[in-house]
């Protein structure tokens, strides 16, 4: 018998088959800065905190349920929202009917910024990423026959939150639904919104203030409805790795329970009623791991509270698969990156899930692309036996020593957000926002560059375009949600209304409970816009200051030629004309995903363009207005929530009327492939969609340009 060990004779195999390289050669860093090695063994479950941990009892790592999916599957949801709230609330009854078990409302983008559809500055967005709701008859429309009694309703709302809480708390008394037999969460998560979204209203006291309001008015009156949903996912979405989605995420959630006992309330009351929502990815096992590692970090962030209820530690919480995982080349690849999500988030003991649809990419699901996402869902659950065993992946070598890397570099962070004075004096600081943008531009650098590896991106490419039916949100949309907005106006006690809207400025210049005045003024039939005008008289709208990084993307690339033959393309450019390529980049409506457009503008800044980056939320007159003041050669307009046709026609007309024709006009994002001719028939020089090299429309927009 050989004296040795197991582990030496396996690396005297792997060397072998190795032929000469070292056996160091396979290991890997993440983006996280995890290091992974090709084995694992029981030697790396030594220095492990939770070794003897167990599913349902603190640190929760196995699970906040003691028996899981055993005992109740986790509940299927799906994110959806579109056109009026009629068409919306024909889908949901059709997806309920087909196995759904809760609903999440997706509301468009006015909605989520505090406009109603009748706003100047909304006229492109009405509709088009989420159902409009301008009052308490378009939410009685939306969960028409849905009875709220029953129904556990997820509603993704921010800054609007008011309002739509109000409408739906108000929809149900109108259906005989009391108080206390409401379910489900509100996600009133505003300082993410700070970070990412940005579908924000006012600045973060006051906003701190409204989560602190909900929460006590909701411990009283609704007991089994979570008052917020502390969200990474849009911080995911926007280019968080793991480890940064999971600190800044329970940074957030210990800044509202810091909100919440400071105003008085007591951490039994409203802790066992937070939830959480995180992200799910493509990275497999990390991703299993980060929501095994975040429940036992928030049972250790809550032990300082001293709690007496067990609940007040246990972080439960809802996923979504990842939106920016998909692609619109070779769009049926979806749908296996939305299954192998689903399993990551199943595995890590998610206690709800939305599944994307693998047209996403291009535009809002249709019924075949819902159904198949849905499907997904139900099929791991009733098919794959998943659902038999309690933490099925507890004690693997590999996942248990993955959680306690993330835990030890998740903690790091919390250190220096804490030292910093906390999550809301980081946001102010900058440094949260900043460093999510540095490693979304490194990726996006690593996929331009083949890297990583994206199937039917950048390899294994098809070169016949798949063509896929795209849901299209009819321009008359807004037009009905008008009318509609007229005639409640017409037929309500607009006295009555005045009076109940003065009630909420007051309560919002004093410490008046603000749900309890927003439920008044919506009996009372004033609007969703009205409501957030009222308080705006008060609080001010937040305006965010434009700023991007620099260097990140070059750095990545390190000696990319391309990188180098732009350079040389931008300075050519500028020994020809006098000047460097100068480009605005502009987002316009209310659409607050600025990923994308913060990656083009740290890229074309390290490749030699000057680049000048719009504040949020412009009217095309605006941009237009600012691309002649700067005098740049090109705008460039983002769009990820199908506002295209309408504010894009409208940014040509204005910057005729600026005498700026010269300026050319092009498009980038989540733009339909049908609707590529339109743009073009209206003066558009070149599209840019998901999936194009940064290089590659940086090369062309130097074309455009004649460079």
């Amino acid at each position: 018998m050989s004296d040795k060990t197991s582990i030496e004779t396996w690396k005297e195999l792997a060397e072998k088959q190795l032929r000469g390289k070292p056996l160091d050669s396979l290991n890997k860093t993440t983006p996280e800065g995890i290091e992974i090695k090709p084995l694992y063994t029981a030697k790396d479950l030594e220095n492990i905190e939770f070794n003897n941990s167990m599913p349902g009892q603190e640190p929760f790592v196995r699970g906040p349920m003691a028996t899981m999916y055993a005992g109740r599957p986790w509940t299927i949801r799906q994110y959806a929202g579109f056109s009026t709230a009629k068409e919306s609330n024909d889908f949901y009854r059709k997806n309920l009917a087909a196995g759904q078990m809760g609903l999440s409302v997706a509301f468009d983008l006015p909605t989520h910024r505090g406009y109603d559809s009748d706003h100047p500055r909304v006229s492109g967005d009405i509709g088009k990423a989420g159902v409009a709701i301008d009052s308490v008859e378009d939410m009685k429309i939306l969960f028409n026959e849905i009875p709220l009694d029953k129904m556990s309703v997820s509603m993704t709302m921010n800054g609007a939150v008011l309002p739509i809480l109000a409408g739906y708390i108000v929809a149900a008394e109108e259906q005989g639904v009391k108080h206390d037999q409401l379910k489900g969460t509100i996600q009133n998560d505003i300082l993410k919104e700070y970070l990412t979204r940005n579908t924000y209203i006012y600045p973060p006291k006051p906003s701190m203030r409204i989560i602190s309001d909900i929460m006590a008015f909701c411990s009283k009156e609704m007991p089994g409805f979570n008052t917020i949903s502390i969200s990474g996912y849009h911080m995911m979405e926007a280019g968080a790795d793991s480890v940064l989605q999971t600190a800044f995420t329970l940074a957030d959630g210990l800044e509202y329970v810091k909100a919440a006992l400071s105003s008085g309330m007591d951490i039994d009351v409203f802790a066992p009623r937070l939830s959480f929502f995180f992200g799910i990815g493509m990275n497999f096992f990390m991703d299993i791991a980060m929501l095994r590692a975040a429940r036992f970090l928030w049972a250790e962030l809550m032990s300082q509270f001293n709690p007496k209820n067990p609940k007040s530690k246990m972080l439960r919480t809802h996923c979504q698969t990842s939106g920016w995982s998909l692609t619109q080349q070779d769009p049926y690849n979806n749908i296996i990156r939305t299954t192998l999500e689903c399993m990551s988030a199943v595995l890590g003991g998610t206690q709800s899930l939305h599944t994307n649809s693998f047209d996403e990419a291009v535009g809002l699901p249709t019924e075949t692309s819902a159904r198949v996402a849905r499907n997904t869902q139900i099929i791991v659950q009733e098919e794959s036996q998943v659902c038999n065993v309690v933490d099925p992946l507890g004690g693997s070598y590999y996942v248990e020593s993955l959680t306690q890397s993330i835990v030890d570099k998740v903690r790091e962070i919390l250190t220096e957000i804490d030292e910093l004075g906390g999550m809301a004096k980081a946001i102010e600081s900058g440094m949260p926002k900043m460093r999510i943008e540095e490693v979304s531009a490194r990726r996006q650098a690593r996929i331009d560059q083949g890297t990583d590896t994206i199937v039917g991106v950048n390899k294994y490419l098809v070169e016949d375009e798949v063509h896929i039916e795209v849901r299209e949100v009819s321009e008359e949309v807004r037009d009905e949600q008008i009318a509609r907005l007229e005639q409640m106006k017409k037929d309500r006690d607009n006295d009555k209304v005045k009076d109940a809207l003065n009630q909420i400025t007051k309560a919002a210049e004093a410490d008046g409970n603000l749900l309890e005045a927003c439920l008044a003024a919506t009996r009372a039939r004033a609007s969703a816009g009205e409501i957030s005008d009222a308080m705006e008289k008060v609080f001010g709208r937040y305006v965010a200051t434009t700023q991007c990084i620099s260097g990140v993307y070059a750095a990545e690339s390190g000696n990319s030629e391309l990188v180098e033959s732009l350079r040389k393309r931008t300075k050519d450019f500028k020994e020809k004309t006098g000047r460097r390529p100068r480009i605005l980049l502009v987002k316009m409506g209310q659409d607050g995903h600025d990923r994308g457009v913060k990656i083009i503008a740290t890229a074309y800044a390290d490749f030699g363009f000057d680049v000048d980056l719009s504040p949020m939320f412009q009217t095309p007159e605006e941009a237009a207005r600012i691309a002649v003041e700067n005098d740049v050669h090109i705008v460039g307009v983002s769009s990820l929530a199908a506002g295209h046709k309408t504010l894009v026609p409208s940014l040509i007309k204005a910057l005729k009327k600026e005498d700026a024709s010269d300026i050319k006009v092009l498009v980038g994002g989540v733009i339909p492939p049908g609707d590529y001719d339109f743009l073009k028939d209206v003066g558009v020089v070149d599209i840019f969609g998901p999936g194009v090299p940064v290089t590659d429309s940086a090369n062309r927009t130097l074309n455009a340009i004649g460079a």
